[in-house]
């Protein structure tokens, strides 16, 4: 497991001449010959993401079986409103086709997480308040989370994944890499 820094790619190789000058996760540890992510994370997304040499394992954890939990801070006072669509489920796209997401789990957070500071910094209170939410999925579509909360009016300004199945972000800092010992039945 690796705590995936804001500002970096989560793969291993460069795949195109637009990403020659992005930050790799291979930058942060030596990791053995063949090492994937098992989802991904924006650039612009920090937090939990595990990494493996074992396909079976890389698509088990994929799959629709296992949550993942994020921590949103969008832009404005969340409403009750907004998170009741959240759970509905919502329609988002990408690349022109609509979809509309599953049901998902997802509470506001009364106390503002404890993450170390991000290398770039979050705008501060001057230009408005801001929100903690918790959206746990089981789907993982292409910056879904980030298109689910503008869709309701809330856009993202951080997004932190800190839950993987039953594995956690807990204390883990920026950067940091974690062997673990997984299996997928």
């Amino acid at each position: 497991m690796i705590y995936k820094p804001y500002g970096y790619l989560s793969q291993f190789v460069n795949n195109g001449p637009k990403q020659k000058s992005k930050k790799l996760l291979g930058e942060l540890g030596d990791f053995p010959e063949g090492t994937m992510s098992v989802g991904r994370l924006d650039e612009k997304s920090e937090g939990l993401l595990l990494l493996t040499t074992d396909g079976q394992v890389s698509y088990g954890i994929s799959s629709q079986k296992v949550e993942k939990e994020y921590y949103a801070q969008v832009d404005g006072l969340i409403t009750y409103k907004a998170i009741e669509q959240l759970r509905k489920g919502i329609e988002i796209g990408f690349e022109g086709i609509k979809y509309v997401t599953l049901s998902c789990q997802v509470k506001q957070l009364t106390d503002k997480p404890n993450f170390p500071e991000r290398n770039r910094k979050v705008r501060d209170d001057r230009h408005g308040p801001t929100s903690w939410v918790s959206i746990t999925l089981r789907e993982g579509k292409f910056r879904q989370v980030r298109k689910m909360t503008a869709a309701v009016g809330f856009p993202t300004l951080r997004l932190v994944r800190v839950r993987i199945g039953n594995v956690y972000i807990g204390e883990m800092e920026v950067g940091e890499v974690k062997k673990l010992e997984l299996s997928i039945d």
